[in-house]
């Protein structure tokens, strides 16, 4: 199915549409949480299935925090160059449309909010940009970059543009009823019914023509994400991407350190490859995933080394600088959840730790094999032993031994030392 189809065909659906007296059709997509590359991939699918159907109108029901800008501008991109009319619609009710959810709901030919909603707070810090780490040279680039962006979308849609600006420069919000005070939204709409019954005969302006909105009695076909959208959606989520992370890391070290096992060598690798595929979706900090990596090897190096802790201790410490350093974002959405990295970090130490107290039990441990193992069995004495040596009977066993001192037959003995296959052996009182 091709992206793009000629204007004329989709004004020949429409007409045709008409001249059987067939509902128009409406394509609903809610959208929510951060405004990601599977988000955009989603949108713009939606589009072009609108496209070509020849759809009347395509909503989108937003409720997000922000996002990526990146991903914000091809879903603005995707809407600017649209051939059918495409809603934007801030809802449910309690929901917003921060950040990149206001410069999308800008670039919609219809905008729209359910009531207790709200729009705004656009600085690009809220994109996703790292801003905070910038020079001042650099921040005033980015932030005047994305006021003649926004502020382009209001023109074009014949939105307050002096609020738009304030939005990026100041971090201004309105909620429903003011923003279509301001003239930055049309109308509010309690759900998709209201929505299309106050759109109806609206005149907007598509791909350069005028089209006027006929919505009545249309038919609405839902779109929902698949099983693939869901799935890549929930591998963009910070704390998602950081668990996998831990877990690859750890399964492949396990895999090292054990040649053989097998299991955990595939799981690491599965999750790690998942990992590099979340992390290629978020602003990573490879200081971050360096420091994590750096308290792995010194949780191992605790393991081969004595230190009395100190390698844990310096492990515990990077691991939780790593884990806050990640992700290179300073809005709260786009970060590693403490929730999150303080179980990580407390199960991944103690993991450790337990594996060094094992270590340092078995090397503590009295042997159970071997001529070292003999030291400390009991038995008797079979005949006398003395210098010259003599038999005992120790752990089941007939042995040749011999004692410092002299042992009469049938006394309780201890076995003290070995030399090659003869015992040294005391006398029990």
């Amino acid at each position: 199915m091709k992206r793009n189809i000629p204007l004329k065909a989709a004004l020949l659906t429409a007409v045709a549409a008409a001249a059987w007296g067939a509902a128009p059709l409406v394509r609903h997509a809610q959208v929510e949480g951060v405004v990601s590359p599977v988000m955009a991939d989603f949108v713009v699918a939606v589009i072009d299935r609108a496209e070509a159907d020849g759809a009347a109108l395509v909503v989108i029901s937003l409720d997000t925090p922000g996002g990526l800008d990146p991903s914000m501008r091809k879903i603005v991109q995707r809407i600017l160059s649209a051939r059918v009319p495409v809603a934007a619609y801030v809802a449910p009710p309690g929901g917003r449309a921060a950040s990149a959810g206001t410069f999308i709901t800008l670039a919609a030919h219809v905008a729209a909010m359910a009531p207790n909603t709200s729009l705004g707070a656009a600085h690009p810090v809220m994109l996703g940009e790292g801003s905070a780490k910038m020079d001042d040279d650099m921040s005033a680039k980015v932030t005047n970059d994305a006021v003649s962006y926004i502020v382009g979308l209001a023109k074009t849609r014949g939105r307050n543009e002096k609020w738009a600006e304030l939005a990026v420069r100041k971090s201004a919000s309105l909620e429903a009823e003011d923003a279509v005070a301001e003239n930055v939204v049309d109308f509010v709409a309690v759900d998709l019914a209201d929505l299309l019954a106050k759109a109806e005969g609206r005149t907007v302006n598509v791909a350069g023509r005028d089209v006027i909105l006929r919505l009545k009695g249309a038919r609405v076909e839902e779109e929902n994400p698949g099983w693939r959208e869901r799935l890549l959606a929930a591998l963009a989520d910070p704390n998602i991407a950081y668990i996998l992370l831990l877990l690859g890391i750890n399964g492949l070290l396990f895999e090292l350190s054990n040649p053989g096992a097998i299991l955990p060598g595939v799981v690491g690798g599965l999750c790690l490859i998942l990992a590099f595929y979340s992390l290629a979706t978020l602003p990573v900090n490879y200081a971050g995933v360096a420091l994590i990596v750096f308290a792995l090897i010194l949780f191992i190096a605790e393991i081969k080394v004595t230190s009395h802790g100190l390698l844990t201790v310096g492990g515990v410490i990077s691991m939780l600088m790593g884990s806050l350093l990640l992700i290179d974002s300073p809005a709260p959405f786009m970060r590693v959840s403490w929730t999150v990295i303080l179980p990580a970090v407390l199960l991944t130490a103690a993991f450790f730790i337990f594996v060094v107290a094992l270590g340092l039990k078995a090397q503590t441990r009295k042997p159970v094999t071997g001529d070292r193992g003999m030291v400390g069995e009991q038995g008797y004495a079979l005949t006398a032993v003395g210098r010259q040596g003599g038999q005992v009977h120790v752990h089941g066993e007939y042995w040749e031994a011999r004692s410092e001192t002299e042992i009469p037959a049938g006394a309780p003995v201890e076995v003290v030392g070995t030399e090659k296959l003869r015992l040294l052996v005391k006398r029990v009182e």
